[in-house]
């Protein structure tokens, strides 16, 4: 572009022309999706974000603009100004939204040239997603990455309005706080101002928000950035996003049906899809005896049975030393399994083993009989009861497993999701939503040698189990519940403690000291002493939910410039030196391995 030319200013996006607009002299910008030489003719197809729009330039109206079109090539940022026409009957493409027009180019401007991109501009590329993320900003022109952004944007307006129609005031939470540390690692901020002090990033706003129901704000919001400094895989990132939600004067059933009805708005207004409610909600340890897992996918079946009971009185030593060590003998039924190879069954041995357990035993069911080793330990009565317990019919493949109770149904767990996926038993077409609720308030730490909370240490237990807490800590339940959809868990929450007599108790559990407590939380235990409500909230992990939405594997596809799984950017080089001044500046020296300064 010179200086003398005039600039060509939009007037239209590339999805938004169609046969009313036909000839009508319109300005398209945009980048150069690709070229086509055809017969005299030069067709370019323009994209941005909006869509495509097919360009042709023709030299017997411009033969200049013509000879200009042959320089374009892909990626180069360019404006076009011409007349839309209708296209030739036998060059409709019924596959683009602007399918039945083309655009006659009359005028055209070069912002920018652009070098051959690392890899093609499109949704079908073989490109390692090592450098998809050094190339982000190329990465995401392709449409399938701008529409999973999109999609991103479109779910936090939806979760906006809906709380802002609920009454809830949205309301920001500071990002350099305190250092908690319980459970993840904090990030920590270095003080220039208070030298060999530290600020920690938030891994939650949770004392925050316990803090505005004291200050009376009964409805609260916030779609926020939280920080773990932990190890990651496909659903975590060090950075990420969450909506974060409390409410004072509620119960579970309160919180439970206000997000119920915002998972409502989201599916009617992405999808038009009416989502049945109230969700089922499904006891912990229910969900662990029927799925193995606390965040169960109901789009397949396969769920466990427990057998203990019907199994016992054999001569079978491997049932009798589970049943003797209070163990459990269960098992699911995989339809046609029978007719799986010997190398099959190996696999599926090898995957119970690398999850912790012993193995499997497999039993076949032909001509109306169990087949197997453990089969010759089984009466006849045992076997018919066994079939039927399983609703195993013939060619089906029960496989037992026998042990310790949470290791053996945890096993089952994995192996159920592994034939899900690897039989094609899941279907992708449906959602699944469901709340998991009285989950255990503790579990004991072997390696701590202390319990711990399974949710956080501001969850209250339940009222009628407080006695518990002091002759019988593990079985305690919480008030705490999950939202879980198709198998993944997309938020969990609970009623908090609101008093302090109570958090001081729940302190004390957890092996917290009244100077510990005091130094970490001496603020909020304060706040409870000034008539601190009734309260309780959830947290939504945003990237999740959206992950899951765009039906995606990975929440690096819904993150504009996320980390890789080993918390580095690629595109920008982060995490990176800095240099002796600003170290100084803030009372720092830095001692790194001889190793690590070699690979950097």
């Amino acid at each position: 572009m010179t200086e003398s030319q005039k600039y060509l200013s939009r007037t239209h996006t590339c999805g938004e022309l169609n046969e009313n607009h036909t000839g009508k002299k319109v300005t398209l910008s945009g980048w150069v999706d690709r070229r086509r030489d055809h017969g005299g003719l030069i067709f370019i197809d323009l994209r941005d974000r909006y869509g495509k729009t097919q360009l042709v330039f023709n030299p017997q109206r411009n033969r200049e603009m013509y000879e200009s079109a042959k320089e374009l090539k892909p990626e180069y940022v360019i404006a076009i100004e011409g007349i839309v026409q209708k296209r030739p009957e036998d060059a409709l493409n019924p596959n683009l939204a602007t399918g039945k027009i083309e655009v006659s180019a009359e005028n055209l401007q070069i912002f920018n040239e652009a070098k051959t991109p690392p890899f093609q501009i499109t949704d079908n590329n073989d490109a390692s997603e090592e450098l998809r993320l050094k190339y982000r900003y190329l990465d995401l022109r392709r449409s399938e990455m701008q529409r999973n952004i999109i999609l991103r944007h479109r779910l936090s307006q939806v979760v906006r309005n809906y709380f802002n129609s609920q009454n809830f005031i949205e309301i920001e939470t500071p990002v350099l706080m305190k250092s908690t540390p319980e459970g993840a690692r904090d990030f920590l901020v270095p003080s220039r101002l208070h030298k060999g002090r530290f600020y920690a990033l938030p891994q939650s706003p949770q004392t925050y928000k316990q803090l505005l129901m004291v200050a009376g704000f009964d409805r609260y919001f916030q779609i926020t950035r939280c920080f773990r400094d932990e190890d990651l895989r496909a659903d975590r990132q060090p950075e990420f996003t969450q909506i974060d939600v409390e409410m004072s004067f509620v119960d579970e059933n309160a919180v439970l049906a206000v997000m119920e009805n915002l998972m409502s708005a989201v599916y009617k207004e992405l999808f038009n899809i009416n989502l049945q409610t109230p969700l089922p909600r499904i006891g912990y340890r229910e969900t662990i005896t029927r799925y193995g897992i606390d965040r169960p996918d109901l789009r397949f079946g396969l769920e466990i049975q427990t057998v203990t009971g019907l199994v016992s009185g054999t001569e079978f030593r491997v049932f009798n030393d589970a049943i003797a060590g209070d163990g459990v003998i269960a098992g699911l039924s995989v339809p046609g399994g029978a007719e799986f190879s010997r190398k099959q069954v190996d696999e599926l041995n090898r995957i119970v083993q690398e999850a912790g357990g012993k193995g499997l035993l497999p039993l076949k069911v032909k001509e109306g009989k169990l087949q197997g080793g453990a089969a010759k330990f089984l009466s006849e009565t045992q076997m018919q009861k066994l079939t039927g317990q399983f609703s195993a019919n013939e060619d089906d493949l029960i496989l037992l497993a026998a042990g310790e109770t949470d290791l053996t149904y945890k096993v089952l767990g994995v192996l159920r999701t592994h034939l899900g996926n690897q039989l094609n038993l899941i279907d992708r077409s449906r959602n699944e939503l469901l709340w998991v609720v009285d989950f255990p308030l503790l579990e004991y730490d072997e390696e701590e040698g202390r319990y711990v909370a399974m949710h956080h240490p501001f969850t209250s237990p339940k009222p009628e189990d407080i006695p518990l807490m002091g002759t019988d800590p593990g079985a305690v339940r919480a008030r705490a519940y999950d939202l879980v959809l198709n198998g993944t868990e997309i938020a969990g929450g609970s009623i908090r403690i609101h008093r302090r007599d109570l958090q001081q108790k729940m302190f004390k559990l957890l092996g917290i000291g009244e100077e510990e407590a005091k130094e970490k939380f001496g603020f909020l235990m304060e706040a409870f002493e000034y008539g601190a409500p009734p309260h309780g909230g959830i947290a939504f992990g945003f990237d999740r939910l959206a992950m899951i939405l765009a039906g995606r594997k990975s929440i690096r596809d819904v993150i504009a410039f996320p980390k890789t799984t080993s918390a580095i950017s690629l595109m920008d080089g982060a995490p990176s030196s800095v240099d002796e001044k600003q170290l100084a500046e803030l009372g720092l020296k830095i001692d790194v391995p001889e190793i690590e300064k070699e690979n950097e």
